[in-house]
């Protein structure tokens, strides 16, 4: 594989996504590549499915789980207003669950209303972008949370 984002899932199962913050016992915890709301993360699946209803019950719930330990991170990391967690699939067909912290410093009245109405330069524009030098000190704090260590 040449490039990580082609197959996500994969990627981090195989070692190679760079954006994995930590193995959990549902999912990989990974950060956003987008980061307009510091602290913005991804929670993917052990195997490649379409959606959760594809996964056996048990593993259903330990997706499930993950996702709500991902915002507990995010909460601890991140001191958020509020964290609002999605799973779609409309777009990329691969299960993966969504989970924003929300900030009441948020432009205008964005807060009250889905991440998905934000103007559509935030998921593509550089500007916002994941960048190590901006971003590092957040990813290793996200990362030492979830392997249970003290930031």
């Amino acid at each position: 594989m040449t490039d990580w984002r082609q197959n996500r899932i994969q990627s981090a199962i195989n070692g190679t996504n760079p954006m994995v913050l930590a193995e959990l016992s549902g999912g990989y915890a990974v950060l956003g590549d987008t980061q307009f709301l510091p602290g913005y993360c991804v929670l993917l699946p052990k195997m490649e499915v379409n959606s959760l209803n594809d996964l056996p019950l048990e593993e259903r719930t330990r997706f499930l789980s993950d996702m709500t330990i991902l915002g507990d991170a995010i909460i601890t990391v991140c001191d958020p207003l509020r964290v609002n967690y999605d799973i779609l699939g409309n777009t990329d067909h691969f299960l993966h669950a969504h989970v924003f912290p929300r900030y009441d410093t948020e432009p205008g009245d964005l807060l009250q209303k889905p991440v998905w109405l934000y103007s559509p330069n935030h998921w593509t524009d550089e500007r916002y972008a994941y960048n190590a030098t901006k971003h590092g000190a957040l990813k290793q704090k996200l990362m030492r949370i979830l392997n249970q260590e003290k930031v």
